[in-house]
């Protein structure tokens, strides 16, 4: 059975969004929500007919079911993918941190263990992950962070709640996890500190000639690579799930 959704408006965006970002967002997570309930009330409909005997209209309204299911999967990867761009645009979010705001749990699990292989492949040492504080959801539970610590522990990675309680840091070399002075995760310019984050900027820096361009560059490039593992994550995701 579906767990209903909690609608999350502004509070899934890191940044005070254009009326028509925040409507977009808002949009297709009820567009959702809307092909869900049509899902769950064709699967009803098509029990009450098997167990009255009529096993075609059973099957008609199973069918119709699950293409009610595959929309709903669909606007919920498009929101997905949505989000993540709104939240983890070049310029608006470190190098070095991945913003989870808006998403769902099971979506949040994809997109990091996604991210996590991107950055070590790519010599990253470490990584900050924004998993907000649970201001937007039913009692102020965390309910991001329980599953981003969990992955951790599944992928042998150590990691630990930063000063400011809605981000946590993961060292991504197997090694104690010990976070930088809490700094503006929204900043750019901060991801080459602590955890060996200046040598790895350094080597960026020596890579594309040193030039802040260069950088932007790349950071750029990697918004589009990551961008497209996380399309790739989101696709496999088809039941509605728990919110931050």
């Amino acid at each position: 059975m579906a767990i209903p959704l909690t609608r999350l408006g502004g509070g899934a965006f890191n940044h005070s969004p254009a009326q028509e970002a925040e409507a977009e967002y808002d949009r297709l997570r009820d567009q959702a929500r809307a092909e869900a309930r049509e899902r769950n009330d064709c699967f009803d409909r098509s029990r009450r007919a098997y167990e009255s005997g009529d096993g075609a209209q059973a099957k008609a309204l199973s069918n119709e079911g699950k293409e009610h299911a595959a929309r709903m999967a669909e606007y919920n990867k498009r929101a997905s993918e949505y989000i993540f761009r709104e939240n983890n645009a070049p310029g608006r979010t470190a190098a070095d941190t991945v913003d989870l705001h808006g998403q769902f749990v099971e979506e949040a699990e994809d997109i990091l263990e996604q991210r996590i292989r991107y950055a070590q492949q790519h010599g990253q040492t470490h990584l900050h992950v924004i998993v907000g504080k649970g201001n937007h959801s039913a009692n102020h539970v965390q309910k991001l962070k329980p599953r981003v610590e969990q992955v951790c522990r599944e992928l042998g990675l150590q990691y630990r709640t930063e000063e400011n309680a809605g981000r946590i840091y993961v060292n991504l070399q197997g090694g104690e996890a010990v976070p930088p002075p809490d700094q503006d995760p929204y900043d750019p310019q901060h991801s080459g500190s602590g955890g060996g984050g200046g040598h790895h900027q350094q080597g960026q820096q020596q890579h594309h000639g040193g030039t802040g361009g260069h950088h932007q560059q790349q950071q750029e490039e990697d918004g589009d690579v990551i961008g497209k593992l996380i399309s790739k994550a989101v696709r496999k995701l088809g039941d509605c799930c728990v919110v931050m």
